[in-house]
Order: structure tokens, then C-alpha cells, then sequence
């Protein structure tokens, strides 16, 4: 009987993991397609930004908060709704300084999701641009400033390193 009990709390244990480990999974594919938008407004191409964040609100609608632990939990549903109305706004702007203004909104906020969350595998990149007085999220240390583009390309420095959790 107490193998028995001991079995269940394991698989249980391994369940909660498991579902913790994919509602992660989901946060990263919202922190991946918030790359994409990065990359769209960095080529200054508010097309592609309109459609990449639109394809970031699809991932951001995903994520089960109930599925995330207590800390994270409480994270993501502080920020959930900023992020998607931001995400939202881009996605029906065609106007590329509009974009770039809610971007820096929707980088403020999914940067503290990532910092409590951390969703990624790898290193995450939080830069500033201190002509714009803003931070953004990038996948390489390589600065790719997506408030200036091809203006102020590398304008900006590597603030802070977001290790992923173990």
C-alpha cells in the first residue's frame, strides 16, 4: 500500500511537472513570435510587424495560467492582458512608428513575464536604446535596434542577461 501511495505522488508529481513544463513551452512560443515582430520592426517593415504580431497574440491567448506555478501564475495574469493589447494593436496598425510605440509598451511588460517565467532555453537579451529611453527583448546579443532600424541599427547596449532556469 505504500509503494502504491508512493507510486501515485510520483506520477502526480510528474503530471504537474509535465503541464508546468508545456505551459513554459507555451510562454516560448509567445517569447518567439515576440522575436519576430523585433525582427519585422528592426527590417522596418510594419507588413510583416503587423503580421508577426498578430501570430503573437494567437501564442499569447494559449497560455493556461491556471497550468503555471503560484509565482508565474500570478506574473502572467498581471501582465496577460497589456501584453494582448498591445500584440493587438500592432497587428491592426499599418503605421510603423505607431508599432514601435506599443512595442515598447509590450517590451516592457513580456520583459517582466520572462524575468519571473523564464521561458527560453537559451539566453534572453534584454537591450536599451537610450535615444528612445526604451528597453526590447533580443534573441542575440547583437544589438538590432527595432525602434530605429536602419536609422540607429546597433544604437544601444546589452542591459541585462535573463538565464533560463534549470
Amino acid at each position: 500500500m505504500k509503494n502504491l501511495k508512493s507510486i501515485l505522488t510520483a506520477l502526480f508529481i510528474m503530471a504537474a511537472a509535465i503541464t508546468s513544463y508545456a505551459q513554459t513551452s507555451a510562454v516560448n512560443q509567445a517569447l518567439t513570435a515576440y522575436y519576430e515582430v523585433k525582427n519585422s520592426l528592426f527590417a522596418g517593415n510594419a507588413a510583416k510587424a503587423h503580421d508577426k504580431s498578430a501570430e503573437l497574440l494567437t501564442a499569447l491567448k494559449v497560455v493556461n495560467a491556471s497550468q503555471l506555478s503560484t509565482d508565474e501564475k500570478t506574473t502572467w495574469t498581471s501582465y496577460a492582458g497589456k501584453l494582448e493589447a498591445d500584440a493587438k494593436f500592432i497587428s491592426e496598425s499599418n503605421n510603423l512608428s505607431q508599432q514601435r510605440e506599443h512595442f515598447s509598451t509590450l517590451s516592457k511588460n513580456l520583459i517582466e513575464v520572462v524575468k519571473k517565467v523564464h521561458p527560453s532555453q537559451a539566453a534572453v537579451y534584454q537591450q536599451y536604446c537610450p535615444m528612445k529611453k526604451a528597453y526590447w527583448l533580443n534573441e542575440v546579443a547583437t544589438i538590432q535596434n527595432p525602434y530605429y532600424g536602419s536609422q540607429m541599427p546597433t544604437c544601444g547596449k546589452v542591459a541585462e542577461v535573463i538565464t533560463p532556469s534549470n
